[in-house]
């Protein structure tokens, strides 16, 4: 499961171009990391609120497609970000559970922390709803 979710991240543009790394999968639980660039940053140097959700978005749909069934995906419907703090930490960690998983919607909730040095914080959660479809063939 590890080596297909990371074929998976390997291959999406966003996931390949920010540095998503999949650091753990299991059914239901999926952990991403993603490594401080500049790119990647707002105006005061933190982790930008798009880049965050984009992270909080990816971890859920990997989660959800843990539970289904070979040639199922899902797909965001909905996304709920609150951000707590400032992700100012040398890389964000989001850890995705699957709340629910259904025949045809999955709820995932979605911890984001920063990590500096030794410290680390959770700068936001979010709760994803997502379809369930056929997965599209990939190249």
């Amino acid at each position: 499961m590890l080596d297909l979710l990371s074929k998976v991240t390997a291959a999406s543009g966003f996931t390949h171009a920010s540095g998503v790394e999949v650091v753990a999968a299991e059914v239901g639980q999926v952990t991403l990391d993603l490594p401080k660039k500049r790119e990647l940053l707002q105006f005061s140097g933190f982790f930008h609120g798009g880049v965050i959700a984009g992270l909080a978005d990816h971890s859920a749909g990997a989660a959800a497609t843990t539970t289904l069934a070979p040639g199922k995906v899902a797909v965001t419907v909905d996304l709920h970000i609150n951000y707590l703090a400032p992700a100012n930490g040398e890389k964000l960690t989001a850890i995705a559970k699957c709340v629910q998983s259904g025949s045809t919607l999955c709820v995932v909730t979605v911890t984001v922390s920063t990590t500096s040095g030794t410290e680390t914080s959770v700068c936001a959660i979010a709760s994803v709803t997502l379809r369930v479809v056929d997965m599209p063939r990939m190249p």
